[in-house]
């Protein structure tokens, strides 16, 4: 049956005027085979091509899909779009026999010129198409160029070697868009997306609801799902009590206040699955206080992260000790302890660098991507800083509004901002984030200007090394450094959780972050 708009609006609005009337002893129902997620945020975009938060990366990989893809439960590359590939002897060209008989769901056709589209897009600055300033484009910078060999065979030829090609392919940048959609929708194509996904796009109601339906023709079979309404929901206790409702069926990023009482409630599924993810506070290394190398390892010894994790984030993360999580075992610097508690440390180091009473500008968001508990987090280090003498004053911002306001940089306008990243590989964080060449203004998330020359030479020779264990070796002397310099305030690694429904079945969280609902179903 096709799922109409008119019929996803009727479906919609039962649910919030069922919402509405529920007293408390009720609880509402959303509409049957249809999943209602709660998100975080409203999404920048539906063109994975413009966007690099996880946030709007739960919607687009159920619409779209890559030339590869993670393996179910790993962040092990297995083929998609792509059935199977060889690699040269010296890691510069990949072969990649296309799928056939896929279609887009605008019913163009999957093919090697599609492909060769989509990266051209990215790459090349005078394309018709260009994707314009994109951080996450730099996943493909290693892309000398790609040529369709036949109508299903594409071949890459790199620059230079580029471990983590393939697990960039299957990362959100790496999913393949409609040539023909984008023909026709030029800028509003992220309005107008066309993946080949198991689900297609119905509607974006802004601020209200992204709406997908099942695609029947779906390669990998058709999901059982009728359609998904994605609702941006912005405030963490909003969404805990349409969770307990009955107004949504999927809560993702729990507050940690709230994890016990799902737990203990038979009407709902916790889910937790651990990944890499850092939650740390941006520096300010170009300006002000923490231009000293001295004020920054003192806020690392200032705050309490024990006490934030055990007590704000309730055993939902571990202190963090580094630029790089443990989920990467075999990059991990075992060897770096966190900064420990030591407002002493702290208090002689802020002396040293003559700095006692500065006043700081703390830049805080309302909820995010992985940002856990984020006010509460800030409201905590703002009092411990406040208490070794520095005088902390700090700016909400809701989160798409935080981003534009952070991610440009933090120069004239703040000392510190709260973030957090989920990635891929070892190499996406400090890629991006600590470069030199990763500056805002050079097209990067460096938005506290850090600066080091050996850790950009490590950055760039792991990435480029086809020897694991070198690679490994570069990353955990990079994190030594990076420690040392403290360019970010260290603090947690967190533990993903979701919370749905007992009507929800087949549901999983992956270490990836992703939302992969392709195999869900609803009672």
């Amino acid at each position: 049956m096709k799922f109409t708009r008119r019929a996803f609006t009727g479906l919609v609005l039962g649910a919030a005027t069922a919402l509405g009337l529920v007293s408390g002893q009720a609880m509402a129902q959303t509409p049957p085979n249809v999943l209602v997620v709660g998100q975080i945020a409203e999404p920048q975009s539906l063109d994975p091509q413009h966007v690099s938060a996880v946030n709007d990366f739960r919607i687009l990989m159920n619409v779209y899909d890559g030339l590869v893809r993670y393996k179910d439960g790993t962040l092990e590359v297995e083929p998609s779009l792509a059935t199977d590939w060889t690699i040269s002897e010296d890691g510069t060209e990949y072969t990649f026999n296309l799928r056939e008989g896929v279609s887009f769901h605008d019913g163009s056709p999957f093919n090697a010129e599609a492909v060769v589209f989509n990266f051209e897009r990215m790459i090349q600055e005078d394309h018709p198409y260009h994707t314009g300033t994109f951080p996450l484009a730099f996943y493909f910078s290693a892309i000398d160029t790609v040529e369709a060999v036949d109508d299903m065979t594409v071949k890459f030829k790199l620059n230079e070697p580029f471990a983590p090609f393939l697990s960039n392919l299957a990362y959100a940048a790496g999913l393949i868009v409609s040539k023909a959609a984008v023909e026709e929708h030029g800028e509003d194509f992220d309005r107008n997306p066309s993946g080949t996904g198991a689900f297609t796009f119905a509607e974006w109601q802004s601020n209200t609801r992204v709406v997908v339906e099942r695609n029947p023709d779906y390669w990998d079979g058709a999901p059982p799902l009728e359609a998904i309404v994605y609702r941006p929901i912005t405030d963490a206790n909003t969404r805990v009590a349409e969770m307990l409702s009955g107004g949504i069926d999927v809560m993702v990023e729990v507050p940690p206040d709230n994890v016990s009482t799902f737990k203990q409630d038979a009407s709902f599924t916790v889910y937790e699955q651990a990944g890499p993810h850092l939650w740390f506070l941006i520096l300010n290394a170009k300006e002000g206080p923490f231009a000293n190398k001295a004020m920054r390892q003192a806020v690392n010894y200032a705050v309490d992260k024990q006490s934030l994790v055990e007590n704000v984030l309730q055993g939902t993360a571990a202190v963090a000790s580094g630029p790089t999580p443990s989920a990467f075992n075999w990059a991990y610097n075992e060897d770096l302890e966190p900064y420990p508690y030591d407002p002493d440390k702290a208090r002689e180091l802020i002396a040293e660098a003559g700095m006692e009473g500065a006043e700081l500008t703390f830049y805080v968001t309302e909820g995010g991507s992985g940002m856990l508990d984020p006010i509460a987090m800030g409201t905590a280090i703002q009092a411990d800083l406040n208490e070794v003498g520095l005088n902390v004053s700090i700016e909400t911002y809701e989160w798409n509004t935080f981003l534009g306001v952070v991610n440009p940089g933090l120069e004239g306008k703040a000392d510190m901002a709260e973030m957090a990243w989920m990635t891929n590989s070892p190499d996406t964080l400090p890629y991006l984030a600590l470069r030199t060449e990763a500056w805002p203004d050079k097209g990067g998330f460096n938005s506290g200007y850090y600066s080091n020359p050996e850790v950009d030479d490590l950055l760039q020779k792991a990435r480029t090394s086809t020897d694991q264990a070198e690679r490994a070796d570069l990353y955990k002397q990079m994190q030594e450094i990076v420690y040392e310099d403290a360019p970010w305030l260290f603090v947690a690694n967190w533990k993903q959780n979701a919370v749905t429904s007992a009507r929800v079945e087949n549901f999983k969280l992956q270490p990836s972050f992703f939302l992969m609902l392709q195999k869900v179903s609803k009672q």
